[in-house]
Parts: C-alpha cells; sequence; structure tokens
C-alpha cells in the first residue's frame, strides 16, 4: 500500500489538527480521494505566521476561538509527519469559512500522530515505511 502525505505550512497544518480546519486551499484539483499523511513543511517565515494569526483573528474569534490559540512558532512542529486526515472531496466552493480557494480539499477525521522527521515534497509524495 502506497502512503501518501501531503506538505502543508505551520501553523495551518496545526489548524487541521487542533482547529477545525476542514479545507486545505490549493491553486490545483486532485483526484486523489482517500487518507493521506499530513507533513509539516520545514519553512515558516514570521510573515506567514502572522498572517494566519490575521486571518484567524478576522474570521474564526467567535466561531473557532481554538484556531487563535496556535502554539508560538518556535513551539510547532516542522519538517515531518505530524497527522493524519481522509480527503474526501476536491471543490471550487464550500460553505466551509476555511474555504479561500481556488480550490478546496474537503478534509475530515483528522488525528494528531506522533512526530517522524521527514523531508517534504510538493504535491501528494509517497512516503518510505508506514506511519503509526
Amino acid at each position: 500500500m502506497l502512503n501518501l502525505a501531503l506538505s502543508i505550512r505551520q501553523p495551518w497544518a496545526w489548524a487541521i489538527l487542533n482547529a477545525g480546519k476542514d479545507i486545505e486551499n490549493r491553486s490545483w484539483r486532485t483526484q486523489f480521494r482517500g487518507l493521506f499523511y499530513i507533513h509539516a513543511a520545514a519553512g515558516m517565515t514570521r510573515d506567514e505566521y502572522e498572517a494566519y494569526l490575521d486571518f484567524t483573528r478576522d474570521r474564526y474569534r467567535f466561531a473557532f476561538p481554538q484556531a487563535l490559540r496556535a502554539p508560538r512558532p518556535e513551539q510547532l512542529a516542522r519538517g515531518g509527519i505530524i497527522g493524519s486526515a481522509e480527503l474526501v472531496d476536491c471543490v471550487a466552493d464550500h460553505p466551509s469559512p476555511w474555504f479561500v480557494g481556488p480550490f478546496g480539499f474537503v478534509l475530515r477525521n483528522a488525528r494528531p500522530l506522533p512526530f517522524r522527521p521527514l523531508k517534504g515534497a510538493l504535491g501528494f509524495f509517497v512516503i518510505p515505511g508506514r506511519c503509526k
């Protein structure tokens, strides 16, 4: 069985596992459906972190208050597998407040996993071995 992962920049990867983020926004479509592993990208700038805080502060302070409690940048795991989720659809529009498009990967059953260091790649990529 292939183990697929998708690299997602922090703190967005954290939000999928901890703050109810049920859409992963992308500029490309996918036909893939099924379980995949969430890879926290190694890179994250201070500006990217601040953009997350601005985004969640503006949209989610009432609906998703946990989104405002993201760990500080140095506390976020990066450069490895941090969880898994099921991709159930790829849409061009969605009522989720997390959707900004142009495409959204609709996620279900996200769950954290023990950190496993791993180099990321673009798009869905095959990971060696098996994550538990």
